[in-house]
C-alpha cells in the first residue's frame, strides 16, 4: 500500500474513485437513475449565450450552474431555462431540486421562482455567503 501526494487525477483515477463511491452508495439504495441534463440558449449563429447544466441523482436535480449572457439578461431566458429543467425532471419522476448560488449571484431570482433557502455557508467565496436552496416541485404539475 502507497499513500500518493496529493495532485491532479488522472480521468482514469476520477472514474475509479466515482465507481467505487457509486458500488458503496447503491449496497445502500439500490440502482439509482442517473442523467446528466442540459439546455441551452442560442443564438442565430449557433452560439451558446444562455445555459442550465444539472444531474437527477437519488431522485433529485442538482442544478449544477445556471449562466445568461449580459446582452440577453433581463429577457426571461433564465425562468425559461429552470422551468424547462423542472418540466424533464417531473417528466422522470423526480420532484425535488437543489442548487447553489452566491451573495454576488441570483439569490433573489431563485426565491422569486419558489427556490427556499435550506443552508448557508458565510465566507465562501471569501467575503461572500454561499447559498444552498431547494424546490419541491408539484406531482400534478406533470
Amino acid at each position: 500500500m502507497k499513500l500518493t501526494p496529493v495532485l491532479p487525477p488522472q480521468a482514469c483515477e476520477f472514474e475509479a474513485l466515482k465507481y467505487g463511491l457509486t458500488q458503496y452508495n447503491e449496497g445502500f439504495t439500490g440502482t439509482v437513475f442517473r442523467e446528466k441534463i442540459a439546455a441551452f440558449v442560442k443564438n442565430d449563429e449557433g452560439l451558446i449565450v444562455a445555459g442550465v447544466l444539472g444531474e437527477i441523482h437519488w431522485n433529485w436535480l442538482h442544478i449544477q450552474g445556471l449562466w445568461v449572457g449580459q446582452s440577453i439578461r433581463k429577457g426571461g431566458w433564465g425562468s425559461r431555462l429552470l422551468t424547462q429543467m423542472e418540466q424533464y425532471a417531473v417528466s422522470k419522476s423526480t420532484f425535488n431540486i437543489r442548487l447553489e448560488t452566491t451573495s454576488f449571484q441570483a439569490l433573489g431570482f431563485y426565491k422569486k421562482l419558489g427556490y427556499s433557502i435550506f443552508g448557508e455557508l458565510p465566507d465562501m467565496p471569501q467575503g461572500h455567503t454561499s447559498y444552498f436552496l431547494q424546490k419541491q416541485l408539484s406531482i400534478i404539475s406533470k
